[in-house]
């Protein structure tokens, strides 16, 4: 493709690795794209963030197309990963220490399956403290570092499918169909929660967003060797 290419706007699926920041990968390819056809400006952004311990499907969008970022962010999402029983953290996932130990010798396969169904439909949830959303013109996981109390509102959020694909041990494999705007650590917290005892998110991975699979993406350093060839 050319430099008027990537400036009319193009929709390039990039694999998330793991440790990167939504922002970073941005910026990487930007700069790459402008390096190559020595363009001064070029407007590049992502549709839904993705934590750093998260992996997975990145919509970047070039040019005209960033206008259609909002679209993209609006559409179902699909995410796989591993949720840990029996102990928290205050992140929800491994950012943070485990802070706490609970019991798990009730569960059982039979009370995990019942359970995934309270979490099947529209519910409120809590967004993480250690999360980037703002309030009073701060960033949640701010108050969080500092040890500030902060009052957090919950949001609706909708569910389609929630399902455990593998256990094995404390270890719960899943895959879940949500709306924009779910914490899938939020509803790894709660889930742990609503089975009386606790639970982390110990891994993540977005696989879709509406039609877009993460099997047609390509790493960062793929879309830069590809670009260069």
């Amino acid at each position: 493709m050319t430099a008027e290419d990537y400036q009319a706007g193009q929709i390039l699926l990039i694999d998330k690795p793991l440790h990167w920041t939504s922002f970073q990968v941005v910026n990487k390819i930007r700069w790459e794209l402008k390096q190559k056809f020595k363009l001064k400006n070029l407007k590049v952004g992502h549709a839904g963030t993705l934590d750093p311990l998260a992996t997975g499907l990145l919509i970047i969008c070039t040019g005209k197309m960033t206008k259609q970022i909002d679209t993209f962010q609006a559409q179902t999402k699909e995410y796989t990963g591993t949720i840990v029983l029996g102990s928290t953290t205050p992140s929800y996932d491994l950012e943070t220490e485990i802070d706490q130990i609970f019991p798990t010798e009730h569960i059982t396969p039979q009370l995990i399956e019942k359970t995934t169904t309270q979490f099947i439909g529209d519910i409120q949830q809590f967004p993480p403290v250690f999360s980037a959303i703002k309030k009073d013109g701060k960033r949640l996981y701010e108050f969080a570092r500092a040890g500030e109390e902060v009052d957090i509102k919950a949001r609706q959020i909708s569910i389609e499918q929630f399902e455990i694909t593998h256990m094995d041990g404390l270890n719960l494999d899943f895959r879940i169909v949500c709306s924009k705007g779910t914490y899938i650590r939020s509803l790894a917290h709660d889930f742990g929660k609503a089975l009386g005892s606790g639970a982390h998110l110990s891994a993540l991975r977005r696989t879709k967003i509406g039609n877009f699979n993460v099997v047609d993406s390509v790493t960062v350093v793929d879309f830069i060797v590809s670009l260069n060839d």
